[in-house]
């Protein structure tokens, strides 16, 4: 029997150590551009396009409204209608692409420059408000009212949420003599607002039955709380049945009121791009809302969107690639940082940075935890195998679409392998 030594055994036990945490290094995660990517590149490229720019793939755009499309239509379980929440799109051509895609012409806003604009440009459109507008902002899009030819008493429906601010429409329609239609937001489980119990929706009942300016156009029920449930112990599937089910004793208590109407002739609102696969028109809604699913930004990656695609995002150009070197003062720290993950050896300052945005293409890309964001000239560390070099573009995937979509002028339309076109986008409003 062979012994070993001391010395030997030590040895060994440090080379195990030093070979087990070389294995923890992370690995390369470097490539050059995917050819999806790469044609993308040299599309924007040969458009003359240089500065931060928001692509949408006209192609998967349509993908994504044609699986939006065949849901709502049904399959013989019932009709839908489909709503465009305004927000998540905020585009007149990017609207009017899916609308005439989908076959709607209904559309949510969520504030007062949007409705005036939409009311304006688009006078054919059925619209519901998001959110309760605040009385004053209610009047002034009364006091500048379109010249297009919407009819607001048969085309807008207003949202409250509480007496107080159907009292506050009431004497803002009595004072106009103006006829409001009022959709009455309903809570099923987010707490964010609405209508919290029967009680207080029989008080909003009686104000709207006894003032005959104010009719009753319907309900909504935003439920984007159940998808963001933690899967366990059957909780999301709690949640989720527990919105529909409010919102079934809400529309039955609605049914058994003095406002009672024909079902087909309410707006009877719900859902969002999360969850309005859960809904195929047998139960008490019959309308959902839909927007962020049509361009499927990282945020709505979930099994219920599975087979969606992102349509839309950042380009953004290189201004410098090359060895990542370390501001001075903190030189050992890049350099223990290059030694033990590959992909903190090369540097990518981009054009801009610091968006609601995650690197995407090519792949490997990330923001450096050294020196942080900066919206100006944001550096992003990779392994160098991405092979960028200056006025080539870095391709990020936006988190969500409202906000982000709007923040870089005109949208580039890409399809069959080349801008096409460019669409116009709204104003920034919160």
């Amino acid at each position: 029997m062979s012994f070993i030594s001391r010395r030997g055994f030590l040895g060994a036990t440090g080379i195990a150590a030093v070979t087990g945490t070389v294995a923890l290094r992370p690995s390369d995660q470097g490539a050059p551009y995917e050819p999806y990517f790469a044609q993308l590149n040299q599309a924007l490229k040969t458009a003359g396009i240089g500065t931060p720019t928001l692509v949408i793939d006209r192609e998967r755009l349509h993908a994504n409204a044609q699986k939006v499309k065949a849901h709502v239509q049904g399959n013989g379980q019932g009709k839908l209608h489909l709503r465009l929440v305004n927000k998540s799109l905020p585009s007149l051509s990017l609207l009017d692409e899916i609308a005439q895609a989908t076959g709607t012409n209904r559309q949510m806003v969520f504030n007062l420059p949007y409705l005036q604009l939409l009311t304006q440009q688009r006078p054919q459109s059925q619209i519901l408000l998001g959110k309760p507008l605040p009385v004053a902002a209610v009047a002034r899009f009364y006091a500048q009212p379109p010249t297009s030819g919407f009819d607001a008493s048969q085309q807008l429906q207003w949202l409250v949420d509480t007496p107080q601010r159907v009292q506050q429409y009431r004497e803002l329609a009595r004072a106009q003599r103006r006829p409001m239609r009022v959709n009455i937001e309903i809570d099923v489980g987010l707490h964010r607002g609405g209508v919290p119990d029967l009680d207080v929706l029989k008080t909003m009942v009686q104000l709207i039955q006894e003032e005959p300016l104010l009719r009753w156009s319907g309900l909504m029920g935003y439920e984007a709380h159940t998808e963001k449930i933690p899967e366990v112990g059957g909780l999301r599937e709690r949640s989720r049945a527990h919105a529909k089910q409010v919102y079934q004793r809400f529309a039955d208590f609605m049914q058994a009121s003095p406002l009672k109407q024909d079902r087909q002739a309410l707006t009877l609102n719900t859902a969002g791009s999360p969850s309005f696969r859960l809904h195929d028109g047998t139960g008490a809604a019959n309308e959902v809302a839909v927007g962020s699913a049509m361009v499927k930004p990282s945020d709505f990656d979930s099994p219920l969107l599975s087979d969606f695609v992102s349509a839309a995002f950042i380009a953004t150009p290189v201004i410098k690639s090359g060895r990542f070197v370390a501001p001075d003062g903190v030189e050992e720290l890049g350099t223990a940082a290059a030694w033990w993950d590959a992909n903190q050896r090369h540097s990518v300052f981009i054009y801009g940075g610091h968006w609601m945005a995650k690197p995407f293409a090519p792949a490997g890309l990330s923001p450096s935890g050294l020196i942080g964001p900066s919206s100006n000239q944001q550096i992003l560390l990779g392994s160098g195998k991405q092979a960028l070099q200056p006025d080539d573009f870095v391709f990020l995937r936006p988190t969500q679409s409202e906000a982000v979509l709007q923040q870089f002028g005109d949208i580039a339309v890409y399809e069959n392998g080349r801008v096409t076109t460019m669409w116009p986008v709204f104003p920034a409003q919160a």
